[in-house]
């Protein structure tokens, strides 16, 4: 036990001091210009100010959730991993946005002496929330399944308490930022023909804190709910299925994978090619290698019989981790096909680039769903389920370097913006452009691992849920369950149905709720350019102020109802259908100790939970690598291609990617978290059925 404790928490010790390390070392980065360290401290201010409320709105929630946890199961652990899953959640996602928003402008400054440097301050800034979301996350999965004494029950409700933050924060993020970003672009660009990033624009500013609260706090708390649940899930069943310490074994895959990810990052350096894309997936190549050799030692300690069904189980997760990024990386980058077709269409006008941005959406399901697909099978005839869980733990123990990856964008971008806003050199701008365009893939390529490990972890998920089912229902294992969630059974059929439906529902509830939350700040901004005269000719300042304010308050109105939705949903499918069946139907599949009312509702909540999965991986997908292929298709256009800024197939293009925000930055991403929280709802509600 001793020797495992040491290869768990060191690690995490390692990650914190490395990330402090690397804030220290930014602290003492040049700032810039007064200029710039002005339009930083705004988005500074922006950003604090949109997740402290935020986070004010989700304690609210989390509080009445507790309560009804605590009076309903009785179990105070519980309910104080529901809190605790929540606040380190939050915390990841908070810490992170405050580096970011702090690095901005030093990678502006940085800019001015070279691409090299400006990388690598963006990087190290995006290092630090990659290394706590995995440092919080294993500590608090490890740390409080030691403290219980190794029940592996109580984790469900720390991962339900990082699942509900990360719904919130995707959602709230999501809508903010697309919702600045649409209503800025739509009456700056389109209305008064001045550029993207122009400082007489009222909702710049508001912009660039979307970036950070979407793609920084919200993907920090997305991933660190992922990573928890999956190694919550890989617990689950290995408690059920194995004994002494290879119930620890997905843990020790967590903390070797941090010292692997530490290793990574000394790759990521610019080569003579100066390929920025290049030297952050050198980085990710290191740190898949690293990791790939200790998993083997870990196994051959922890399973010396079945070494290499485990051992392989873990390099199958590995391997979804690359072929997910390659694979996105093809239908998002500007260099290839997918998103070329789209800039081509923009030729023939507003319409054929959004049928072809659709089309490139859906085209991209394909592969993704081949390499999860192949990565479940094979997993599975290697270790059965608990393969699946070994594949979806190890995908997910490089975390931290993706998360690396993906934050380093949030910090180009809004390094870029204030290199325009400060009326830097020509070269400086050059300098930030070109890491905002690696910038813009990375992120996607980030959301597209993200939603292919959901659908690993979630698997993993489900055979814990069909686990917890077995024993409520006195059987020997899940295996004896086999037929139970049969298709042909109307129960298991209408839930399958009704949880495909889910995913298109919260999503058509988050586009909708970008589109209103957008139109308060077109308002808005149109409002400051009526009535404050010298915005125009730069002799008075807008009120940037106030347009933050009011995409504040409309982003948070507007994610209630669609964070909700899965709590609604498992509770009417599961205790609703367990009412009304208990009023007249019988079914023999069991004992008579059991109503028919129980067996029907936990056929119907197995069918909503397969229904959630195959539906969500679809729509996520097909939103995430379709929007980001929107944006990369204008920006090539801007690039110089078929007429370059301001021709009419820029204009086309425009409008595409104007449609491709909401997709790939909110309801997309969102999904994620939703899917994962309906399987953790699912499991938590099994007792009272």
């Amino acid at each position: 036990m001793q020797y495992t404790n040491y290869i768990i928490f060191i690690p995490v010790v390692l990650a914190v001091a490395y990330a402090a390390y690397l804030m220290l070392w930014l602290k003492r980065q040049p700032k810039g210009s007064e200029k710039m360290q002005e339009i930083s401290k705004a988005i500074r201010i922006g950003a604090r100010a949109y997740l402290n409320r935020q986070y004010r709105t989700v304690a609210i929630v989390a509080i009445v959730l507790f309560v009804i946890i605590w009076l309903v199961f009785q179990n105070w652990v519980l309910g104080i991993g529901f809190l605790l899953g929540g606040i380190l959640s939050a915390l990841a996602g908070y810490i992170g946005l405050n580096v970011s928003v702090t690095s901005n402008s030093k990678t502006t400054q940085a800019a001015h002496t070279g691409l090299g440097e400006a990388m690598s301050v963006a990087f190290r800034a995006g290092s630090v929330t990659g290394f706590l979301v995995v440092a919080l996350g294993l500590l608090g999965v490890a740390g409080f399944y030691l403290l219980t004494g190794q029940d592996a029950t109580a984790l469900i409700g720390f991962g339900f308490g990082a699942s509900l933050i990360s719904v919130f924060a995707r959602l709230g993020g999501g809508i903010f930022t697309k919702a600045a970003d649409v209503g800025t672009d739509l009456v700056g660009k389109v209305e008064a023909g001045i550029p993207e990033d122009d400082p007489r624009n009222p909702g710049v500013i508001a912009d660039n804190v979307g970036d950070n609260v979407g793609d920084c706090a919200g993907m920090a708390a997305d991933l660190f709910e992922t990573y928890a649940v999956t190694l919550t899930a890989a617990l689950l069943l290995g408690a059920a299925l194995l004994t002494g310490q290879q119930v620890f074994f997905p843990l020790v895959i967590g903390g070797l994978a941090i010292v692997a990810s530490v290793v990574g990052t000394l790759f990521v350096r610019l080569g003579k090619k100066k390929g920025i894309m290049h030297a952050l997936y050198k980085g990710l190549g290191a740190s898949v290698i690293v990791s790939a050799g200790l998993f083997y030692l870990a196994a051959q300690q922890f399973f010396p019989e079945n070494l290499w069904s485990m051992y392989i189980s873990t390099l199958i997760g590995l391997a979804v981790t690359v072929l997910m990024v390659l694979v996105t990386d093809y239908y998002t980058a500007k260099k290839y096909r997918p998103v070329q077709s789209i800039s081509k269409a923009s030729e023939s006008g507003h319409g054929t680039n959004i049928i072809m941005g659709l089309s490139v959406g859906m085209e991209s399901t394909f592969l993704p769903i081949l390499i999860i697909a192949a990565g479940i099978i094979s997993s599975y005839i290697l270790a059965n389920v608990y393969g699946v869980a070994l594949a979806a733990t190890a995908m997910l123990s490089v975390a931290g370097i993706i998360v690396a990856i993906d934050s380093f964008g949030p910090v180009t971008d809004n390094a870029g913006g204030i290199a325009e806003m400060s009326d830097a050199p020509e070269e400086v701008r050059k300098v930030t452009d070109s890491l905002d365009a690696v910038g813009n893939t990375t992120k996607a390529v980030t959301k597209g691992y993200a939603i292919a490990s959901a659908g690993l972890a979630a698997l993993a998920l489900f055979a814990g849920f069909t686990q917890e089912v077995a024993t409520r229902f006195e059987l020997p294992d899940f295996s004896a369950l086999r037929g139970f969630f049969d298709i042909t059974n109307p129960f298991v059929l209408v839930g399958l149905l009704i949880g495909a439906s889910i995913p298109y529902l919260f999503s058509s509830i988050a586009m909708k709720s970008v589109g209103k939350a957008a139109g308060a700040i077109v308002d808005e901004i149109r409002r400051q350019f009526r009535e404050i005269k010298g915005i125009m000719d730069g002799t008075q300042k807008p009120d940037y102020g106030k347009a933050v304010d009011i995409v504040t308050k409309a982003a948070l109105k507007e994610m209630i109802i669609p964070a909700l939705l899965p709590v609604f949903f498992i509770l009417v499918v599961g205790l609703g259908t367990k009412l009304v069946a208990d009023l007249a139907i019988t079914n023999p599949y069991v004992g008579a100790s059991f109503t028919p009312g129980t067996v029907i509702a936990a056929q119907a909540l197995g069918g909503l939970l397969i229904g959630v999965i195959l539906s969500g991986l679809f729509v996520a997908i097909s939103m995430t690598s379709g929007g980001a292929a929107w944006d990369n298709g204008k920006k090539y256009i801007e690039d110089g291609n078929f007429g370059g800024k301001g021709s009419d197939a820029h204009k086309a293009a425009v409008t595409g990617d104007t449609v491709g925000d909401p997709y790939k930055d909110t309801a997309g991403p969102a999904i994620n978290p939703l899917i994962k929280v309906i399987m953790i709802l699912a499991l938590l509600i099994v007792p009272l059925l």
